[in-house]
């Protein structure tokens, strides 16, 4: 443990040509997913200037006036790409909505075939598409390595999760949580308690606090955003595809004290590619009692669902 409350892996170990420490990366990021979900990950590749300069970016998009930002909402492509509005999305159990507009980015189409959705680049901001591409990619090798270490841990094959993704719809999501007045519904929170859908997610340092875990005795184990600091947890997919051995943790971001805090957060959800078999794989079905607990199912079929249950 550390001062993030939750392990702390440092991505220089797996890198290391020395074996005692990519094992120890291996064996802190296993037993963190095993036991509650979560991780920390320090030297994870991703530029800290670049990080600074897309939370400048965020902020400059959100202080667009209402009637500017909704050009770049498309209901069809189910909130897939571009911006969706305040309130729009709400978890699964909650009651009211969550405090928070966002904008989602997207895996370019690949091969020249329209597999994805065209990602969308607000006009009234420069360099907004250029930062968050780079963002992207940085991201998204950091997540593959991730996987691969899963899989190691596991005793499986290293490309057996990074492989089912490289093509997939990742999504990196740019989050606003706006000051919360007292014309909010007292019931509402920036963010109620829910899961991540995808395999991992991988959250650069929020500019400020609110992020919570749940734990096995019921309270909540709040997680401070330290600079230099990426966290990372499992997603419902990968939960799904180990049998629950890795644990998909319920989480939520609780409002401030402070009426006039704004938060800007920016998550990474590493998908599989769609046609993915997310069946629990029998070395998992073994190392968790030999039942299988969680169904078979493809990642495209599994999406569809779990998004109609949040709104889209």
């Amino acid at each position: 443990m550390s001062d993030t409350s939750i392990p702390l892996i440092d991505l220089n170990d797996y890198k290391s040509s020395d074996e005692d420490r990519r094992c120890r990366f291996i064996k802190g990021l296993g037993d963190a997913l095993v036991d509650i979900g979560f991780f920390a990950i320090t030297n994870h590749g991703v530029d800290r200037s670049l990080i600074d300069r897309c939370y400048r970016l965020n902020d400059q998009f959100f202080r667009l006036p209402e009637q500017t930002k909704k050009k770049y909402e498309f209901t069809e492509m189910k909130g897939q790409r571009g911006y969706i509005s305040f309130g729009k999305e709400q978890a699964k159990t909650a009651k009211t909505p969550d405090l928070k507009e966002f904008w989602h980015v997207g895996r370019p189409s690949l091969s020249g075939r329209e597999r994805f959705c065209q990602n969308i680049w607000p006009d009234e901001v420069k360099g907004f598409q250029e930062n968050f591409e780079e963002l992207y990619a940085q991201l998204d090798l950091c997540g593959s390595i991730i996987l691969e270490a899963c899989a190691l841990y596991l005793g499986l094959p290293k490309d057996r999760f990074s492989r089912i993704s490289r093509r997939a719809d990742s999504i990196l999501r740019l989050i606003h949580y706006p000051p919360v007045d007292g014309n909010s519904n007292p019931a509402a929170i920036r963010a109620a308690a829910h899961e991540d859908i995808n395999l991992i997610t991988l959250l650069c340092e929020s500019t400020a606090s609110g992020l919570e875990l749940l734990q096995r005795d019921g309270s909540w184990r709040p997680i401070p955003s330290i600079e230099g600091h990426i966290i990372g947890d499992a997603g419902d997919m990968l939960q799904n595809i180990t049998n629950g051995y890795f644990k998909s943790t319920t989480h939520r971001v609780v409002n401030p004290c402070n009426s006039r805090e704004r938060r800007f957060s920016m998550p990474f959800f590493l998908h599989p590619d769609s046609e993915a078999d997310l069946t629990p794989l029998d070395e998992c079905v073994q190392m968790t009692g030999g039942k299988m607990r969680f169904p078979s199912i493809s990642a495209g079929e599994y999406l569809s669902e779990r998004l109609a249950e949040i709104g889209f």
